[in-house]
């Protein structure tokens, strides 16, 4: 039996873009010594119905061709979640948010994308949107790496420790919520998403 060709799926936070610094950590490390991967790092939408729908069908056309690694970083943590439950990929989530529907409730209102620069408007029907997302427990959790700092001055950290408690777990003192040196990571990454 052939084995399938690798696919790195990067999915980034609220309000970020593929142009954020973990994307391109990601993306130069796959550049320079895993060409074999196909990296996809999609610019996803701002409301999550929308996202969700988009990876759905992304995971969905792709899934049976290709070995699907994820790595979601914040609100990116909460998606790869969620297709995990549904499409059984493994996932290194950074610094993920656990809860984000009652974190963006202090969004609500106009919106800047500060790297695409797009404006829109966050709405109460897209906290309920967030919250449909919820897995509330992980089916396998083996299937998951933490990866978390304790200095996260946006996301309680505790609350992701306690999510993933039952899956392997990289957590340290300082740094913050852009996870600090996450230089360190890219070949370990792919190694535990096995591809």
């Amino acid at each position: 039996m052939v084995s399938k060709p690798s696919m790195l799926l990067y999915l980034h936070g609220f309000n970020s873009s593929p142009g954020s610094h973990k994307a391109n950590v990601i993306r130069q490390y796959c550049q320079q010594h895993r060409p074999d991967i196909k990296l996809e790092i999609p610019q996803l939408p701002h409301f999550p119905r929308r996202a969700a729908d988009y990876l759905d069908a992304f995971v969905s056309n792709h899934h049976r061709d290709y070995k699907i690694g994820l790595v979601g970083s914040s609100l990116g943590g909460y998606l790869s979640t969620w297709l995990n439950d549904k499409y059984g990929c493994r996932a290194v989530v950074v610094n993920p948010a656990v809860r984000p529907y009652e974190l963006l409730v202090d969004f609500l209102g106009q919106q800047t994308n500060p790297y695409t620069h797009q404006n829109y408007v966050l709405e109460t029907k897209h906290i309920l949107e967030l919250r449909a997302l919820e897995v509330l427990e992980l089916k396998t959790p083996q299937d998951f790496w933490l990866l978390q700092q304790k200095g996260d001055e946006i996301l309680d950290y505790r609350q992701a420790v306690e999510k993933y408690h039952a899956s392997r777990a990289t957590i340290e003192a300082g740094g913050d919520h852009s996870f600090v040196d996450f230089e360190r990571y890219p070949q370990q990454i792919v190694e535990f998403l096995q591809l």
